[in-house]
């Protein structure tokens, strides 16, 4: 049977598996991406494992590949100076081929979560949606009637690099204000230090380390009542709210989908931004914008995504 090989990857982690035609994960494996040596490491270790299951497995056939990437190019094949891979500017694509013999298509990872929840996840009824995927960083993907929104370069959609505010944060890109300053694991611990200098004596929030935090360890504390956290929520919903506004104003959605490590906080985090997004949409779109949590199990959107390269265009 013809399976897609779909490649998810990541800054510390690569997850990759053999999709079937009906969408079901086979072998599935996860490797560390090692970003301090060449792509062409990667690439070898990749190839070992795949034809390890492929051997055992004489019934299923590689057809092609799917690759999600941060900063992934899909009409160039080309991987930009991904954060936290020293890769430069690598033509993975073409590597990948040399070494496969299969044809191989590439996006970027927020792309690529958007096409897993379309093909596999909760937009599969929807033709204009928003992917946005809150880890480290925030990204996105954007379909709109059906169909995934590339711009003339590969780069459309970036809602992380949306300004929200003119005098606000510094952003990691070198711009002021950017939504990603303040909407990510990353903005997050900025919330936090301001908040430690606003409180000192809050024993709790004084308690917390910038460098080990995680959404895990705030949702428990909100749901303790814990005033603090729900000000960090309230303050990061907040500033969601107006990016989504923005948003909403120019593409319509049908949805807002969220992805990653800080979409679990769901309503902690969404109740604050759907009231400011609401606040700032015209009257014809109050209330019909809907903001929710992916279905796709984790570590799946990207893989699903990857292999759904090859069936929507």
């Amino acid at each position: 049977m013809s399976h897609i090989l779909g490649i998810d990857i990541g800054g510390t982690t690569t997850v990759f598996g053999l999709i079937d035609p009906n969408g079901k994960v086979h072998g599935k494996n996860k490797i560390p991406t090692q970003g301090s040596e060449p792509a062409e490491n990667l690439i070898q270790r990749i190839f070992y494992e795949v034809h390890a299951v492929l051997n055992h497995q004489p019934d299923i056939s590689l057809t092609g590949i799917g690759v999600a990437a941060p900063n992934g190019n899909h009409f160039t094949g080309f991987i930009h100076d991904p954060p936290n891979i020293n890769w430069g500017n690598v033509d993975f694509v073409s590597l990948m081929e040399g070494k496969f013999d299969v044809k191989v298509l590439l996006t970027n990872d927020a792309n690529a979560a958007a096409l897993g929840e379309k093909s596999y996840g909760a937009a599969k009824s929807m033709d204009d949606f928003i992917m946005i995927t809150l880890g480290t960083g925030l990204g996105s993907g954007m379909f709109s009637q059906g169909k995934l929104l590339y711009g003339h370069d590969g780069f459309a959609g970036e809602l992380g690099h949306l300004s929200i505010d003119p005098n606000g944060r510094k952003c990691t890109c070198g711009q002021i204000g950017c939504l990603e300053a303040y909407v990510s694991a990353k903005g997050i611990k900025e919330t936090l230090k301001d908040l430690k200098t606003k409180y000192p004596d809050d024993e709790f929030l004084q308690s917390l380390v910038e460098n080990t935090l995680d959404g895990k360890q705030l949702d428990m504390a909100y749901d303790e009542g814990e005033k603090a956290v729900h000000e960090i929520y309230e303050f990061t919903g907040e500033k969601l709210g107006y990016g989504l506004a923005q948003t909403a104003g120019l593409f319509s959605p049908e949805a807002f989908i969220f992805y990653g490590g800080y979409s679990y906080a769901e309503e902690r985090l969404f109740n604050p931004a759907r009231k400011v997004m609401d606040e700032h949409l015209s009257p014809s779109q109050k209330g019909k914008i809907k903001l929710f949590r992916s279905k796709l199990s984790d570590g799946d959107a990207g893989i699903l995504g990857a292999a759904s390269l090859f069936s929507i265009k």
